[in-house]
C-alpha cells in the first residue's frame, strides 16, 4: 500500500511540473487561463454623430450663452460709465450756493444731458430688443445713479419730483423704433429715489450753513413726503429686501435734516441772519470776537 501511494504521488508531481511551463507559455502568448472570457465593452458613438439633433440643439445653447456673456460684459462697461458720470452731475449740484445757483444748475443740466446722450444711449442700444430683465444685475446700479442725478437736478431747478414716466419718455428717443426699448422698472426707480434722500440731506445741511434756512425746510418737507409714501408702499412690494435696507438709511437722513432745522429754530435766532456772511467781524454766536 505504501509503495502504491508513493508511486501515485510521484506521478502527480511529475505531471504538475510538466504542465507549469505549458501554462506559462499560454500566458505569454496572450491566451486566457480561464478559457473564453468576455471582452471589455466599448462605448459606441453612433448616436453622437455630427448630424445628431441633440448635438445641434446644444450647439445653439452654447452660442446663445456665449453671446449673452459677451453682451453682459459690454453692459457692465456701459453701466460703469453711466455711474461715474452721474456722480459727477451730483457733485456739480453740491457746488451750488446763493450767489451761483443758476450757473451751477445750468451746468449740471448740461452734464446730465451729456450723460443721457453719450452714455445712457450706449446702454440702451445694448439692451434694445433683448430680454433686458435677464441682465438687470449688470446695469441696475447705473440706472439707480442716473435716476438719483436726474431727480436731484429737477428738484433743485423746479422743486418737484421727476416721475418714472418722464424718465422713460426721455429714453425712447435713444432706442430703435423697430425694437423693444429699454424702460426703467419701478424697483430701480424707487431705489434711486431712496438714494436721492441722502443727497438732499447733504444739500440741506449745506444750505443751512449758507443761511438758506427756508430752502432747507423745503427739502425737509420734500424728504418727509417721500418717506411717508414709501412707508406705505414698501410692505406691499414682493421684492422689497433692498428697499427695506434703504428705508432705514432714508429715515436716518430725514432725522438729520429735522434735527438741523429744529436746532436752527430753537437755538439759532441770534445768529441766523449772519450765517454765510463774509463780514470779517462776523461771530458765529452773534458775540464780538475775543481776539478783537
Amino acid at each position: 500500500m505504501l509503495m502504491l501511494y508513493a508511486a501515485c504521488s510521484q506521478r502527480l508531481s511529475s505531471s504538475l511540473m510538466a504542465s507549469k511551463p505549458q501554462r506559462l507559455h499560454q500566458i505569454a502568448s496572450g491566451a486566457s487561463i480561464l478559457g473564453s472570457g468576455k471582452k471589455p465593452r466599448a462605448m459606441t458613438t453612433s448616436t453622437a454623430t455630427s448630424d445628431s439633433p441633440m448635438r445641434e440643439e446644444f450647439a445653439k445653447y452654447t452660442d446663445y450663452l456665449n453671446q449673452l456673456n459677451d453682451k453682459r460684459e459690454r453692459v457692465v462697461k456701459a453701466s460703469r460709465d453711466v455711474t461715474m458720470n452721474s456722480k459727477k452731475v451730483i457733485f456739480q449740484v453740491h457746488r451750488m450756493s446763493k450767489g451761483n445757483r443758476e450757473d451751477v444748475l445750468a451746468k449740471a443740466e448740461n452734464d446730465l444731458a451729456a450723460v443721457t446722450d453719450q452714455y445712457m444711449s450706449k446702454l440702451v442700444k445694448e439692451l434694445d430688443g433683448t430680454d433686458f430683465w435677464k441682465l438687470r444685475r449688470a446695469y441696475t446700479f447705473a440706472v439707480q445713479e442716473y435716476v438719483e442725478a436726474a431727480t436731484l437736478c429737477r428738484f433743485c431747478k423746479a422743486g418737484t419730483l421727476l416721475n418714472l414716466a418722464e424718465i422713460n419718455a426721455s429714453l425712447l428717443s435713444l432706442s430703435d423704433e423697430s425694437l423693444e426699448p429699454l424702460q426703467i422698472n419701478v424697483l430701480d426707480y424707487l431705489l434711486g429715489l431712496a438714494d436721492l434722500t441722502g443727497e438732499l440731506m447733504r444739500l440741506a445741511i449745506g444750505r443751512i450753513s449758507d443761511g438758506e434756512v427756508e430752502y432747507a425746510e423745503k427739502i425737509c418737507r420734500f424728504v418727509r413726503d417721500i418717506y411717508r409714501e414709501l412707508t406705505l408702499l414698501v410692505p406691499l412690494m414682493d421684492d422689497n429686501f433692498e428697499m427695506k435696507k434703504k428705508m432705514d438709511t432714508m429715515l436716518q437722513s430725514l432725522v438729520k435734516i429735522e434735527n438741523a432745522c429744529f436746532s436752527v429754530h430753537v437755538r439759532g435766532s441770534e445768529y441766523i441772519p449772519l450765517l454765510g456772511s463774509s463780514d470779517p467781524n462776523y461771530s458765529f454766536l452773534g458775540l464780538p470776537d475775543l481776539e478783537s
